[in-house]
């Protein structure tokens, strides 16, 4: 399989994380530029579990979540504060 942009594996799996093989980063080494998907799902741990027997053709591989992060949000007593 080809290596695909970040930008197309977030069209791809939206909010899913994502296991990547021979991912290619920036020149900080902060973000991920593209990579080849090799398993994805709605569960981080999934991902990782199954996932890492996927593993064994790629040099390197990482876990991305292709979607934003959600606000946190404050609950009970802090909120009353």
């Amino acid at each position: 399989m080809e290596s695909i942009s970040f930008k197309e594996i977030m069209k791809m799996f939206p909010d899913e994380w994502v296991l990547l093989g021979n991912p290619i980063m920036d020149e900080s080494k902060v973000s991920i530029l593209s990579g080849i998907p090799v398993f994805h799902s709605k569960d981080k741990k999934e991902v990782c579990y199954l996932g890492r027997d996927l593993t064994n053709d790629y040099k390197t591989v990482t876990i991305v979540f292709a979607g934003d992060f959600k606000k946190i949000r404050r609950n009970g007593i802090l909120r009353r504060l």
